[in-house]
């Protein structure tokens, strides 16, 4: 079994019910995965991603491998995490056997962008950590954040 994503998945934490309320979505991606609006509220408004939740530890240790399919407004949600009742934890991500760089949003609990890694490098193995303890994680196309103008500190609103 390849070690994926993000160290916490290794260490069997399951996901529990989002953070914070917003529009649920409710349509479906053509891998048939149900897709759940994400909206981030930055300085020049909000800017809406439809997302794959990755809830099991299956989904979170594939994240967005091998996928090259990934659309402007979307992307995959890693979040919220640790379990129910257990502190934020810092995480860390990788891009092994990843094809498209990535953008990968670290949120606190409070629902702020604690840090944006920006562009991601293809296939690279190299731990991306969050810097501080989070609760949850969005990858998106790499180089949307900046060009969407959203900044640490922004809020995020997550799935119900």
């Amino acid at each position: 079994m390849r070690l994926r994503r993000f160290a916490l998945a290794l260490t069997g934490f399951a996901l529990m019910p989002a953070l914070a309320a917003c529009s649920s979505g409710g349509t479906t991606a053509a891998n048939g995965a149900e897709l759940k609006t994400v909206t981030i509220r930055s300085a020049n408004g909000a800017h809406a991603f439809q997302v794959e939740l990755a809830r099991t530890a299956a989904e979170q240790q594939r994240g967005l491998m091998y996928r090259t399919d990934i659309k402007n407004d979307g992307g995959m949600l890693f979040a919220p995490y640790p379990p129910e009742g257990a502190p934020p934890r810092e995480a860390s991500f990788w891009m092994e056997n990843t094809p498209t760089p990535l953008d990968i949003v670290f949120i606190r609990p409070d629902g702020t962008i604690a840090r944006i890694a920006e562009n991601t490098v293809p296939f690279d193995k190299t731990p991306i950590p969050s810097g501080e303890p989070v609760s949850a994680v969005l990858e998106i196309l790499g180089g949307r954040a900046a060009e969407l103008g959203i900044a640490e500190g922004d809020k995020v609103e997550l799935p119900k």
